[in-house]
């Protein structure tokens, strides 16, 4: 049991990705020699390292399944500053990944995103129609819900007015800039372009 554990720690690899701003976005392949490999991506105000996607890696890795869990820029080790928004650049970001990991010994079979991930994964799903698996779990169908419970009443007068909000003792911040990105996701829509199996009549999303 000891010997099949380090080896498992041991095919874990520190890998750097560049997006399209110059960022470097950093990851962790779980290597087990299969060409396939599943890309995961995590929600807001977390990082590769959130229970549910490294648990889903080790799941994957023990399955004999590769996967490459990653930080979007401005999240745990990578590069940039965090938005509330940008989930259209986060989608790009995912892009950059799958450029990487296809351009080497890999085939990105699927991609898995978890609550703000999720959101990315369809909307990358929506744009490059390129993966033929799209796993989300817990995506926002729409972006204006619960926000007004996250920002406080009026939320749109104050931002107006200062620009930003900050939340909690963690100085989280909310920009004008960053939150009219979020709204302006049409989730409906965007799940509409998403590439449909044959006779099925909603997008290929499990």
């Amino acid at each position: 049991m000891a010997e099949a554990a380090q080896m498992l720690v041991s095919q874990k690899q520190k890998v750097l990705v560049t997006n399209k701003h110059g960022e470097k976005l950093v990851g962790l392949l779980h290597e087990t020699g299969a060409r396939e490999i599943v890309i995961l991506c995590h929600g807001a105000r977390a990082s590769k390292d959130h229970f549910i996607i490294e648990n889903l890696a080790v799941a994957l890795e023990k399955e004999g399944i590769s996967s490459f869990r990653f930080d979007f820029a401005g999240n745990g080790e990578s590069e940039g500053t965090f938005q509330f928004g940008h989930m259209r650049r986060e989608a790009d970001d995912l892009h950059a990944v799958i450029q990487h990991f296809s351009g080497s010994n890999h085939v990105v079979s699927a991609i898995f995103g978890h609550s703000k991930g999720a959101g990315d994964v369809l909307l990358y799903a929506s744009k490059y129609h390129d993966i033929p698996t799209v796993v989300e779990a817990s995506a926002c169908y729409d972006p204006k819900k619960g926000i007004e419970k996250l920002l406080g009443k009026d939320f749109m007068e104050k931002i107006k007015k200062d620009g930003f909000i900050d939340i909690g003792s963690a100085n989280f911040r909310v920009t004008e800039d960053s939150l009219m990105d979020r709204l302006s996701n049409d989730m409906h829509e965007s799940c509409l372009k998403i590439d449909r199996l044959p006779g099925v009549d909603s997008p290929w999303i499990c």
